[in-house]
């Protein structure tokens, strides 16, 4: 019986081209991700942020998520979509969450703190998130905006729990 799939390493690099085809680079939003996590670990490296967002994104779920939603962008860029799903991606209106609902899907594989970190980042707009927010340009990024968000809250949850477990080995 033979079985047929979508070898992970093409997924990946179709997710990581997508988003550099996008604007957006790891070292984006490990800056997102320093910015979350800098007045809770001393002595936290650009370094160790890019290590954890490379982390996040070796996952199969957020690769899937990164590609549904780029693609739905893109697609709404091209005016591809029936209405009112056309207008609401435009718009990035704000009654559409399933954008947030996409981001979730990654939220979900790292726990609380990647909730409220996301939450933070999501409102405050800092660095990349401020640059996919402005619509002057005719892109779309009504996705690409919150998954980048979740991508960073997700490093930072794993970056929290990590640091955590340090201090608890160094403790005992």
């Amino acid at each position: 019986m033979g079985y047929s799939f979508v070898p992970s390493s093409n997924v990946r690099a179709k997710a990581l081209q997508m988003l550099n085809d996008r604007g957006v680079y790891i070292e984006d939003i490990a800056k997102l991700t320093y910015f979350l996590q800098e007045q809770y670990i001393p002595e936290l490296k650009l370094e160790d942020c890019i290590e954890s967002v490379e982390q996040v994104l070796e996952k199969r779920e957020v690769q899937n998520a990164i590609l549904t939603g780029i693609e739905l962008d893109m697609l709404a860029e091209k005016e591809m979509l029936s209405q009112p799903l056309q207008q609401m991606l435009q718009m990035d209106e704000s009654l559409y969450g399933i954008d947030e609902i996409l981001a979730l899907s990654i939220l979900n594989l790292y726990g609380s703190i990647s909730f409220t970190s996301y939450g933070h980042i999501d409102k405050l707009k800092e660095g990349i998130l401020a640059e996919l927010n402005e619509k002057s340009d005719g892109k779309v990024n009504a996705f690409l905006d919150d998954l980048v968000g979740a991508i960073a809250a997700a490093a930072t949850s794993r970056m929290a729990h990590r640091y955590r477990a340090e201090l608890e080995g160094e403790a005992e």
